[in-house]
Formats: C-alpha cells, structure tokens, sequence
C-alpha cells in the first residue's frame, strides 16, 4: 500500500483543533476527515488511529508551544517583563475563544488521562518540561536581580504553572476580561513579590 502524501504538521494542527472543540470522545471519525481533509483510511493508514492521531496531535502541540514559549523570552527585554507579556498573551487567547488557542493538554487530562496511562504519562512529560521551561525564566530573572534572592525558582514555577492552569480553566466559566486580566496581574505579582 502506497502512504498517503500530506502536510502532517498542518493535519495534526487540524486534529488538534477538533479535539479541542469537541473533546477526544465526541470527536468521530468523520469530524476528523473535515478537519484535517484525510479520509479515516490514510487517518489509519499514517496514525494507526483516532488515539494514535491524539498521541501525534500532543507531540505537534508540545512543539508549538515550545516555540511560542521561546518566542516570548528570546528577546533583550528584562525577563519579568517578558514575562508579563507572556500572561497577558494567555489572558487574550482565554478571551478569544477560538478552540485553537485552547489547552489541549488541559482537555485530553481532563478527558482521557485516567484512562490512558501512556497519553497520562506524555502529558505529565509536556508539563513537566513546561514547567522546567518556566523554571528556568524564574533562574534569569533571579540572575538579573529581577526576583527577591533566596525565593525558591522551582516552588515558583510550580506555583506558576498552577495558576496558569487554573486560568485557563477558570476561563471556560466566561468571566470578563477585566477579571481574567485581574487575575493574571496578580499571578504576576505573587511571583514578583
């Protein structure tokens, strides 16, 4: 059999978005086919399955997000202050609602994880790189000063991912912006502090 030819980071970044919109369970195979325009044959023929695809759909998101994570503090600004920017950025992407800026890390632990050791344990892996990835921001920001010397940058990240998280869940309930913004700026400040 000959393997179907297409764009695969385009086709799970497709998949990705039907999953986030629907979840893993209500996503068909048929949703799929008009999300990533794959007929569930070449689906089969290059992922094995719908979970093969989620499996492959969480590796493209944590490279994605790696990058945009990279993006946010490549630049020579002071690191809180990319920081900042960083939180301000999750607080429009809760605000949009566009199921493409959603967490799908956030959606597959809450609706598959249990039930899935090896989507638990790659999911597990993505924040713990992430909230490494967020540790070291907090190192820098210790380096220049930035930070309160002494504050423990791994307690921190921890803290911070934790917020995050909770953000972007707190988000679903569609709270206004000022109060999304609100609680992102004292996210920002507990971290300062």
């Amino acid at each position: 059999m000959r393997n179907a030819e297409f764009d695969r980071e385009k086709v799970l970044r497709s998949a990705m978005t039907a999953f986030m919109e629907k979840g893993y369970a209500k996503t068909s195979m048929q949703d799929l086919k008009a999300a990533t325009g794959l007929h569930p044959g070449s689906i089969y023929c290059a992922f094995d399955n719908k979970r093969g695809l989620l499996l492959a759909a969480l590796e493209q998101y944590r490279l994605d997000r790696s990058v945009e994570f990279e993006a946010f503090f490549a630049d020579g600004r002071p690191v809180l202050s990319q920081l900042k920017s960083y939180l301000d950025d999750l607080v429009q992407q809760c605000l949009s609602c566009d199921s493409s800026q959603a967490c799908l890390l956030t959606k597959a632990l809450n609706e598959v994880a249990e039930q899935d050791a090896e989507v638990q344990q790659i999911i597990a892996d993505n924040l713990a790189r992430w909230q490494a990835a967020l540790e070291q921001v907090l190192v820098r920001a210790a380096t220049q000063g930035d930070l309160t010397s002494g504050r423990d940058s791994a307690h921190l990240a921890r803290y911070l991912a934790m917020g995050i998280y909770g953000l972007r869940t707190f988000a679903h309930t569609h709270p206004g912006a000022d109060t999304l913004q609100a609680l992102a700026d004292q996210l920002y400040h507990d971290i300062c502090a």
